[in-house]
């Protein structure tokens, strides 16, 4: 069996319930605060694939930080918006829980029972 692991903020709500339905469901998942580690490309390009998403897709496009940033802009290229959550992770929609190759952000939590 493939670890766990949960892209985890623990300030946000939705995060905290995610983990808490791991937690219920006997899922001990290595937390990973990624406001403070950071992230890489690599990471974000691996999240990408797992999740089949675009890296908008997965942004929080309504933080200060996406409009401060014109993220919105469509001739932005996906490198400049993996580039900009490297920079700015808080732009990275959470929580992310990943089990080997397969990945689901948990909104709404229930979401991430499908790949556990």
């Amino acid at each position: 069996m493939s670890k766990i692991s949960i892209f985890h903020n623990p300030r946000c709500s939705k995060s905290r319930q995610t983990l808490q339905l791991l937690n219920d469901n006997g899922v001990e998942p290595e937390i990973i605060e990624y406001l403070k580690v950071g992230m890489t490309a690599d990471t974000v390009k691996s999240l990408m694939a797992q999740l089949n998403l675009s890296p908008r897709q997965f942004m929080r496009v309504k933080e200060t930080e996406y409009k401060e940033q014109s993220l919105g802009n469509s001739d932005i290229t996906d490198a400049d918006l993996i580039a900009a959550i490297v920079a700015t992770p808080k732009l990275l929609e959470r929580p992310i829980v990943v089990n080997g190759d397969k990945a689901a952000i948990g909104r709404p939590p229930e979401n991430v029972l499908e790949i556990i």
